[in-house]
């Protein structure tokens, strides 16, 4: 994952898709476990799954960035907040 660097080092991706459970649940008739799969801009990294309370915390959406940082938290940002403070190093 790529690193960036503002006062503090993250590892970022940027969110080209977001796929709702609750989207495929609708569809199958089923009830949703509220996880969302977080499809990258870069295509070198797998589509990553994400659960319920992440989804539910950050409410992530494309164009912004997966984020984890040194500590192991994951977050999301909106592009243009995150773009404007970190430098890809």
């Amino acid at each position: 994952m790529p690193k960036y660097r503002s006062y503090k080092e993250v590892w970022a991706l940027k969110i080209a898709d977001v796929r709702r459970d609750s989207d495929a649940a609708a569809k199958e008739n089923r009830e949703t476990d509220g996880s969302a799969t977080l499809v990258f801009e870069d295509s070198r990294y797998a589509p990553m799954k994400v659960h319920h309370d992440y989804v539910r915390k950050h409410n992530p959406k494309p164009g912004g960035y997966y984020v984890v940082h040194k500590d192991g938290y994951n977050s999301w940002a909106p592009a243009e907040g995150f773009e404007s403070m970190y430098t890809k190093i």
